[in-house]
């Protein structure tokens, strides 16, 4: 729009006296307030008495969709010299101020084109509310929760945590103001309850922010969409059901070929401690696989929101382009979470892959730049070259690695249970490498994770094709293991107790999964219902380490005639 304005002056008073000092700071002071109120509060020239104004504005409207205007930048590197919160152009009238759109959704996971946020509300700007998710499907209020009706009933999400806003009160309320943060970010809304947990930050929110990020972006191929109608479990808990398609694609391992970087990730209710862990492993985590993106917390979200206030009604608003808004108690408000797995990232999970976006399920492929990226900052060369179809390579080397956490106060063997498998273990090596001696060597490593470096641990990790130990924190390195014929997760409980951490997340990478109740194991699709009875969590677990050998030895029996050929 472009204003020329032809003002007629009124002519200068002239003083009958000479100016005192007074005078002159008088008519400072008068002239520098007006000043002022001119800047803040500004009038119409009407208003003013001015004589004549003559206004051109230019009416042209750029022609094109919202769609074609926005561009999501692939590897995007932003010229240093631009500024990271743009301005809309204050020629824009309301019909082009760019509606919100969903590319993706599953409950606790939403993938945003152009999402607003004004005083600490997120607005989706649409004139058609009805054609979106329910907001309690996609964003909650944001706090500790533990279970009650009560506080089920207050993470219910209110219209100061997100509402619909349409254009005509957009432009009402923020006319031009509204700033575009450039790139593209991960808005979490949990509280810091789960985040300073390793197996709830990485194996569970990036687990599932990577499964639905990837997928977002990847090629649908219509070949591996599971058949729903086929796809029922007879039994509750054993998710993921096994995938019935041998499409290449399934044993493609992952790159982050045509995916868009990460350029923030925004902690809107956590401080900088509230998602560290005290073994450091979550940023060590972070740093390594996403060494380029910025990281904000609560007090930075503040900042945003303290920023869109002003002392007039007009207010300002923050424009993300490309926003995927993550909820842990909207993603337990569908059965997927809330009943079969309690396992966020399985709303992402099965969403992509019901989509036919899960790039490579079968060898965890959708993972594979993740954990590329840590094995590589811990200074671990990788294969990152797919399969040959249908087939999943079998190791060069056995390696069972066993996780001890017999220095630990929780959720350890008995002394005698440790021994007892230890010694099993020992003697089911030193009999499988007398057998196939030059073939195949097999190897035991005890790990203590607290006397070793993470980059020790993760080597040992990369290298293992059996990974066992008791129900906790240690097991979470199974997202760092290859995925092999024979790869396996071993996971020790207290007799009839059982969760789906390891147990999904295995399933989920294309590895195997038992179970072990002292001396019985089960597996997929015998997997009993979730319990905690008491002895869950302490320092008594008992297990019969023949048993575990057992399950060893089945493994590696069911490749025998392959491993032959080795």
């Amino acid at each position: 729009m472009s204003l020329n304005l032809k003002l007629k002056l009124p002519h200068l008073i002239r003083f009958g006296h000479p100016l005192s000092w007074r005078d002159m700071m008088l008519i400072l002071i008068g002239a520098s307030f007006m000043h002022l109120v001119a800047v803040f509060y500004p009038i119409s020239p009407g208003g003013l008495g001015l004589e004549t104004a003559v206004i051109q504005i230019n009416t042209h409207v750029h022609s094109g969709t919202v769609a074609e205007e926005l561009e999501i930048g692939v590897a995007h590197q932003h010229d240093q010299s631009e500024a990271e919160a743009q301005r809309i152009p204050s020629d824009l009238d309301a019909s082009k101020f760019p509606a919100t759109s969903i590319i993706h959704h599953a409950p606790g996971y939403t993938l945003f084109r152009n999402l607003y946020m004004s005083n600490g509300t997120l607005y989706i700007l649409t004139d058609h509310s009805a054609k979106f998710p329910e907001i309690r499907k996609m964003t909650s209020i944001s706090m500790f929760a533990d279970g009650s009706s009560e506080n089920i009933a207050a993470r219910e999400p209110t219209k100061e945590i997100m509402d619909f806003i349409d254009v005509v009160d957009a432009k009402r309320r923020w006319e031009d103001r509204v700033f575009k943060v450039e790139g593209n970010t991960i808005l979490f809304n949990d509280p810091s309850q789960f985040l300073r947990h390793y197996y709830h930050f990485v194996a569970e929110l990036w687990f599932g922010v990577q499964a639905f990020w990837h997928g977002a972006f990847s090629e649908q191929i219509q070949e591996t969409i599971p058949d729903l109608a086929k796809a029922h479990n007879w039994n509750w808990n054993a998710y993921p059901i096994n995938s019935n398609s041998n499409h290449p694609s399934m044993y493609q391992k992952g790159e982050n070929k045509g995916i868009p970087t990460i350029d923030r990730s925004i902690f809107m209710h956590t401080t900088p401690d509230g998602w560290r862990d005290n073994p450091g492993f979550n940023s060590f985590f972070l740093r390594a696989a996403f060494p380029s993106m910025s990281v904000e917390h609560e007090q930075d979200w503040q900042d945003r929101v303290a920023a869109t206030n002003t002392i007039s009604d007009k207010g300002r608003a923050f424009l993300f382009p490309l926003t995927l808004l993550v909820d842990r108690s909207a993603a337990f408000r569908d059965d997927m979470t809330g009943s079969h797995t309690q396992r966020t990232a399985a709303q992402a999970w099965e969403y992509m892959r019901n989509q036919g976006r899960l790039r490579g399920e079968k060898v965890g492929g959708w993972w594979h730049p993740v954990r590329n990226a840590v094995l590589s900052f811990a200074g671990l060369e990788q294969n990152v070259e797919s399969e040959p179809e249908g087939t999943l390579p079998l190791p060069t080397k056995i390696l069972i690695t066993y996780i001890s956490r017999q220095s630990g106060s929780r959720r350890k063997l008995t002394k005698e249970s440790h021994q007892s498998l230890v010694q099993a273990l020992e003697d089911l090596v030193h009999r499988r490498n007398s057998v196939y001696k030059d073939k195949l060597e097999f190897e035991l490593i005890v790990m203590e994770a607290e006397k070793l470096t993470k980059d020790e641990q993760l080597s040992i990790i990369s290298r293992t094709t059996i990974l066992l130990g008791p129900h906790g924190n240690g097991l979470t390195h199974l997202l760092f293991m290859s995925t092999t014929s024979l790869s396996t997760v071993i996971e020790i409980f207290y007799p009839g107790g059982f969760a789906h951490d390891y147990h999904w997340t295995s399933r989920a990478l294309g590895m195997g999964w038992v179970g072990v109740w002292n001396d019985t194991s089960f597996t997929y699709p015998n997997e009993p219902e979730v319990a905690y009875p008491e002895g869950f969590q302490e320092d008594y677990i008992p297990v019969h380490g023949p048993e575990v050998v057992r399950v060893i030895e089945d493994i590696i029996d069911k490749h025998a005639e392959v491993m032959d050929k080795h």
